[in-house]
């Protein structure tokens, strides 16, 4: 049984791309259905990954974005507890 799916124009041409670029790599032509199934697939087998390709952000930090952040930090020569922090923010 199938089920109708509507699809952006961006996303039908960037099918058609794949469709077209399977049949000219391995001289095998599949249909939409096929091609949307197996990309199901592929995204179901691997579905963490694909999860956190929805989230906003990517945590934790690369190492290089840890020390992107830490090349701005110096230090002020005073030493800082909670209170302090506490104090600052509220008061």
């Amino acid at each position: 049984m199938a089920t109708a799916v509507k699809v952006d124009e961006d996303a039908k041409s960037r099918l058609e791309e794949l469709q077209a670029a399977i049949r000219l790599q391995t001289g095998t032509s599949v249909t939409q259905q096929e091609l949307l199934s197996q990309l199901i697939t592929t995204a179901y087998d691997s579905r963490d990954d694909f999860i956190d390709s929805f989230r906003e952000e990517h945590v934790p930090l690369t190492e290089a974005e840890k020390e992107q952040m830490q090349q701005g930090r110096f230090s002020s020569g005073t030493e800082t507890d909670e209170s302090d922090i506490d104090e600052i923010l509220y008061g």
